[in-house]
């Protein structure tokens, strides 16, 4: 569970850094970021690496749901009065909750994103050595585009509603998955404490932060 996690967490930051090219919606932004796409999507070390990360995703799952059937079986009978509150966070308390807000969100943006760029139609742009390439850029941004998709404001609220609890989701996973490993310590619990902080939050607001620039520059 620790490493699936720690690993999903990797996924997560360089996937928003290529995404973060989706700020640039300029003709050069364009050919940087379907020259990105195309580069995840042949280069046999990423292809492998995205295999390695659909597995990560299918473990993590299968694990959350053995840990709580073991957890449920160890006291089959329940306390009499229980203050969960009183000892732990609400997201820690409900991890199975936002995985599984965070899991329909990654099922929906496959559909609308991988699933258009592998068998879908999609435009294609031309390099200026006359190259063809898929122009999943022009796709992102009509996805957003209140003009092009009726439901552009809903999917970009649920997309922010997906970072939130995916931010929630991180806060009590990333430090829990440092404990799991053995790796608590009074020197280096605070820093992990602190970079945990860091990146639970700054991850999901740059994932949250693109849907809403792309929206509002084309309204």
């Amino acid at each position: 569970m620790a490493l699936t996690g720690l690993f999903l967490c990797l996924f997560l930051a360089g996937h928003l850094a290529g995404n973060l090219q989706l700020f640039n919606t300029g003709p050069d932004g364009a050919l940087k970021f379907n020259e990105y796409a195309r580069f995840m999507t042949t280069f046999p070390a990423v292809k492998v690496l995205s295999y390695v990360t659909y597995l990560s995703v299918l473990l993590h799952l299968v694990d959350a749901i053995l840990l709580t059937r073991a957890n449920r079986n160890a006291r089959p009978v329940r306390y009499a009065k229980e203050r969960g509150s009183a000892n732990s966070a609400w997201n820690s308390r409900n991890m199975g909750i936002l995985g599984t807000i965070i899991l329909v969100f990654l099922v929906t943006h496959m559909q609308n994103f991988w699933y258009v760029m592998h068998f879908g139609e999609v435009p294609v742009m031309y390099t200026v050595e006359g190259e063809e390439l898929k122009d999943l850029h022009t796709v992102v941004l009509a996805f957003f585009n209140p003009a092009q998709n009726s439901w552009a404001l809903a999917a970009v609220a649920l997309y922010v509603f997906a970072q939130v609890a995916l931010a929630l989701h991180l806060l009590h996973g990333f430090e829990s998955a440092f404990q799991s490993m053995g790796l608590r310590h009074a020197r280096y619990t605070p820093w992990i404490q602190s970079a945990g902080r860091v990146f639970s939050l700054a991850v999901p607001a740059g994932f949250a932060a693109l849907p809403i620039f792309l929206y509002l520059i084309q309204l």
